[in-house]
């Protein structure tokens, strides 16, 4: 195995052996980016000069003998959502392509502080708008498992980029299912937060009671690694929630022997792709091997989670968006008077997809339709979480298919919006219910595509997610398998 295909913790022993340097190590995923990058496609920008810096600085300061954390050295990437002080942050949107912010985003900072080295910044779906990263304003970025598919999204680049060997782990953000969903695809762990227990400071906004930050990483341990660094309560964040965050590696090992599950039927029915079904009711029978009880349950007001998020996501968006004027910051395209300007930058600097959420969004806050749309969808919101909290006095875990299909053709559903919303069906109930969710790999189909499950737990329960998570993953090898990508010459190379 090459080692930009080891894990976060299997490089941290390396580095603390003096085995490798960490400026090695940056320079061996650099060069796996230069070979796999003009295929795979994960990046808008590649910080190659300010991560060999970085990596330098915590050679030094291991030699200096200073106490380093586990992912000092480390290479990640970051969704390019999320603000970099000095390294522009695009949302992959033409309105903001040449946006360098003067701060950087609380889960950067903190990630900085613990060593880890940035490669660069991550394609997504313009402004998170997405399910396959088809919307981005610069290029669609592929599946390192099938380069003829999508990898997801709207963090394809995120999954992409962990998948493909050009990033340790990285950072994506979850509006309805943005981490998870191409976590699945792409056959990597992908963790989703309770909402308030990461930072959202300097995250670019897309739907503000739905959007959390979370980590895409090669395995479970990875993602605990990253979760101590990234969690904790944030003064600059007010939607930040006060709650202690235990040390998540201290979930790993636990028996889920006796852990209730439950299998919400809604999630099983028609829809959802049979060989993706049969795959993760096996997993199931893993888990139940392993002392675990499995029962089969319901959450009726689930049928009602996409037409919901419809309303509000769009409805936050029309909002967040409002802001991106040409008058501010970002593009701003000249025209005779004010209203002409507002309307050129918006036309030229969005893109479809996201004018479309705009129109919805502004529509269902418009006088005479509030009560109709915005104020009867936020009732139904709390009718799903309403189901998720009877379901969690029962079980301690609930489990479904992560994504409905696994990835799907490049351009398959582009011309068909319903089809693509349909993509999150499986993870929009839990970005409105606020509850943490994580998809694991749990096999291929026949065509040899990944299909992840997903785990869904109470508020705050991200360690118990962990803790199935890992004691399926050591009972099994999905996440040791890499995608068979060869070095692929042709596309075009991200400055």
């Amino acid at each position: 195995m090459e080692i930009y295909d080891l894990t976060a913790h299997e490089l941290s022993r390396l580095l603390k052996a003096r085995e490798i340097s960490a400026a090695e190590l940056t320079e061996a995923v650099l060069e796996r980016v230069d070979e796999v990058e003009p295929a795979v496609r994960a990046y808008v920008t590649v910080t190659r000069e300010e991560a060999l810096a970085a990596a330098r600085r915590v050679d030094e300061a291991r030699a200096r003998g200073e106490d380093l954390g586990p992912l000092a050295g480390i290479p990640m990437a970051v969704k390019d959502n999320m603000c970099t002080r000095t390294v522009r942050t695009t949302c992959s949107s033409r309105i903001l392509e040449n946006f360098i912010p003067p701060y950087d985003a609380t889960v950067v900072e903190r990630l900085a502080a613990a060593g880890t080295v940035m490669i660069g910044k991550t394609n997504l779906d313009e402004f998170a708008m997405g399910s396959s990263t088809e919307n981005s304003a610069f290029f669609t970025t592929r599946n390192p498992w099938d380069l003829e598919r999508v990898p997801g999204g709207s963090s394809g680049g995120s999954a992409a980029a962990v998948a493909a060997g050009e990033a340790v782990f990285s950072l994506g953000s979850d509006t309805g299912g943005s981490i998870r969903q191409p976590a699945s695809l792409c056959s990597v762990v992908g963790l989703k937060p309770t909402y308030g227990r990461v930072s959202r400071f300097g995250l670019v906004a897309f739907a503000s009671s739905l959007d959390q930050i979370g980590p895409l990483t090669k395995d479970v341990t990875d993602c605990a690694l990253v979760m101590n660094v990234i969690s904790g309560w944030d003064k600059m964040d007010s939607t930040s929630a006060p709650v202690e965050v235990p040390d998540f590696t201290q979930f790993l090992g636990r028996e889920v022997r006796g852990l209730k599950i439950g299998l919400p039927r809604e999630f099983f029915a028609e829809g959802i792709d049979r060989e993706v079904k049969e795959i993760i009711l096996t997993a199931v029978r893993v888990l139940e091997g392993l002392g675990a009880v499995v029962e089969e349950t319901s959450l009726p007001h689930s049928d009602y989670s996409l037409p919901v998020y419809y309303i509000l996501a769009p409805a936050e968006a029309s909002s967040n968006l409002a802001r991106f004027d040409g008058v501010r910051y970002g593009l701003r395209v000249d025209a005779p008077d004010l209203i002409s300007m507002y309307g050129q930058t918006r036309s030229r600097g969005f893109g479809a997809e996201v004018r479309r959420r705009i129109i919805i969004g502004t529509y269902a806050l418009s006088s005479g339709y509030y009560d109709a749309y915005y104020k009867k969808a936020q009732q139904v919101r709390t009718l799903i979480k309403q189901d998720f909290d009877r379901a969690f006095e029962k079980y301690d875990v609930l489990i479904t298919p992560t994504s409905p299909t696994p990835a799907f053709k490049i351009g398959e559903k582009a011309d068909n919006p319903i089809q693509m919303y349909l993509s999150d069906i499986c993870t929009i109930p839990v970005n409105l219910a606020g509850i943490p969710g994580l998809s694991i790999p749990c096999g291929f189909t026949a065509e040899g595509l990944p299909v992840g499950m997903q785990l869904l737990g109470k508020p705050f329960a991200e360690g118990t997610l962990l803790q199935v998570a890992y004691a399926y993953e050591q009972s099994t090898d999905h996440h040791k398998k890499r995608p068979p990508l060869a070095g692929a010459a042709g596309g075009e190379r991200h400055a």
